[in-house]
């Protein structure tokens, strides 16, 4: 279910916007938005907290517990709804569209008397908005594309959102007498990066008591369709939710079934039935008699296949079968390969928790080492200077091995500038471990520029790992375009690691890329570039995302031994 925390986030963050359309004090809506992260990311449920437990958290000040008191007491707060009330309901649609802020959204509806997507878009095409200040061809276009990555998005969620709703349910489902299985299916369980529902499998002897619970579940807005073989629900936050109860014998041909794609299960039926066999969600079948020969797990049915195994996340029919086949599916990394987060963040810069509180979350997931990496001076908001970097490398020295045994990295994440530059000059960056580099901005230049740009940074020897590459926010920033190929043949020669950014609106490197990047020979990274101390769970999400890419151990620097990482690290540099 959703978190109290994730509540208060969504309203504290909704207010911020509010005040920034109305014109309000700019530093009060920043204030409100580092609050609403802080609360987000706050490890402890809040609404166990009193105003003075809300106060210890990082940004959250007398007048922002008060809020959050009373919402927690009474599902509302005042202030927040005397300011929406001012706001029309079509502004409030407007900053829905991904490159349009707060304040051109009221400007558009004040000066056009626009209140919906589609009434701007219109005005858009009749060239409308040129005329107006602070507007011109270039924003048109960006709202445009902002309009078309709202459509494209359509009514799909994150997967980390689906993730958390579906494991929700099935806890509570596999609660029921008479549960034998219960789990997530569908896109959700290939850990594709946005899900349109959720599939949602229980083997059991008898249907209704499951499909009535699910009904009744705390998150259930809308019963959608109720039935004996299926029922589908929508859920408080607008997910659509597929329930399917089989009998315990056909468990495996069921999950097969479900967790899909449909071209790979094309894939396996034509198998089957060139093998005069018949595959359903039912079980695998002879075609003459109809004698069924096997459907009690997915290993059966696949053996009987003539294949082995193959994992959920492999299956979108590019290639796997033919490897299966051949006898040469990837062994895929998994969470427990993972020996270390190469990319995280403190509060020194605009982290949420102290290092010591990250390193002891660190060590307490059995890392052999951590990499602190916070921003550079070049990300002027973040305020860093030599003088704190070089503290925290104090800091971080003398926690060094303190954590059960675990190595910590001194690190930093560098800005890419326009040209290709970082932060910091040759002789300062010799001092870190690990240096991360990413574009933080000046995200619309040309694709020759952009290219260069980029492959000038990975030529630097102190750049370890290229962050969140094409820089996305899915269904809200496309990625950069730059000659990607060039992009993973630089960072393959130079030793520069391509990151899989596990944070759920990245998942950066995606796993078409991936798979490019890896025909080039590139090394990879899976990282959370975590913020608080949950973020470090997003782990999950950057692994699912590199095993639909086909990555093995041996592709990620970080399931390496800590020596033959550092090797790695040096870029063949003198020591």
């Amino acid at each position: 279910m959703v978190r109290p925390n994730e509540e208060v986030e969504a309203l504290l963050q909704e207010y911020a916007d509010l005040i920034a359309i109305t014109g309000g004090d700019p530093f009060k809506a920043r204030a409100y938005e580092k609050a609403a992260r802080a609360i987000g990311g706050y490890p402890a449920d809040v609404s166990h907290l009193d105003i003075k437990g809300l106060k210890e958290i990082p940004g959250v000040g007398k007048s922002i517990a008060e809020k959050v008191i009373e919402y927690l007491r009474t599902g509302h707060v005042t202030v927040v709804e005397e300011t929406r009330a001012k706001i029309p309901a079509g502004v409030r649609q407007l900053i829905t569209i991904p490159t349009l802020g707060p304040r051109k959204a009221m400007a558009l509806y004040e000066d056009l008397h626009l209140s919906s997507v589609g009434e701007l878009a219109d005005a858009i095409k009749a060239e409308k908005l040129r005329d107006l200040k602070g507007f011109g061809e270039k924003t048109e276009e960006n709202i445009l594309h902002g309009i078309a990555l709202m459509q494209q998005a359509g009514e799909r969620i994150l997967l980390s959102t689906a993730m958390e709703t579906a494991e929700d349910i099935v806890t509570e489902l596999s609660r029921i007498t008479g549960c034998e299985n219960c789990a997530y299916a569908g896109s959700l369980r290939r850990m594709k990066e946005t899900a349109g529902d959720i599939d949602i499998l229980v083997a059991a002897a008898r249907s209704a008591p499951f499909m009535g619970a699910l009904t009744e579940l705390p998150p259930t807005a809308e019963v959608i369709a109720h039935g004996e073989k299926k029922t589908s629900i929508r859920t408080v936050k607008g997910v659509q939710v597929d329930l399917r109860v089989v009998r315990p014998d056909a468990w495996g041909a069921g999950m097969q079934y479900f967790t899909g794609s449909k071209a790979h299960n094309i894939r396996t039926r034509t198998i089957a039935v060139h093998l005069g066999l018949k595959l359903s969600e039912y079980g695998l079948f002879e075609t003459e008699g109809g004698k069924r020969v096997a459907s009690r797990s997915e290993d059966e049915v696949y053996t009987r296949l003539g294949l082995p195994w193959i994992p959920p996340t492999l299956r979108e029919d590019r290639g796997e079968i033919e490897a299966g086949l051949r006898g040469e599916l990837p062994e895929v990394v998994t969470e427990a390969d993972i020996n270390g987060d190469l990319h995280t963040h403190t509060d020194l810069t605009d982290g949420l928790a102290p290092m010591e509180e990250m390193v002891a979350a660190a060590a307490e997931r059995g890392y052999a080492y951590y990499a602190v990496t916070d921003h550079a001076p070049n990300l002027y908001m973040q305020r860093m200077t030599d003088e704190k970097i070089l503290a925290q490398r104090e800091h971080v020295r003398s926690l060094n091995g303190k954590h059960h045994g675990m190595r910590l990295l001194h690190g930093t994440e560098l800005n890419i500038g326009p040209d290709g530059e970082v932060d910091w000059p040759d002789e300062f960056l010799q001092g870190f471990d690990i240096c991360v580099a990413s574009v933080h901005s000046h995200f619309n230049l040309g694709r020759t520029a952009m290219t260069r740009r980029i492959v000038r940074a990975c030529n630097n020897p102190h750049v370890n790992v290229l962050g969140h590459p094409t820089t996305r926010l899915i269904g809200k920033r496309p990625g950069i375009d730059a000659g990607l190929d060039e992009v993973f043949a630089a960072c393959a020669r130079t030793g520069t690691a391509l990151e899989i950014n596990a944070q759920p609106d990245r998942l950066d490197l995606g796993d078409e890329n991936i798979l490019r990047a890896r025909s080039h020979g590139a090394k990879f990274a899976i990282d959370t570039d975590a913020h608080s101390i949950p973020q470090l769970a997003y782990l999950r999400y950057g692994v699912g995302t590199a095993q639909r890419g086909w990555l093995t151990p041996d592709d990620v620097i970080n399931t390496w031994p800590l020596r033959r990482l550092r090797r790695f690290l040096r870029k063949d540099r003198a020591d």
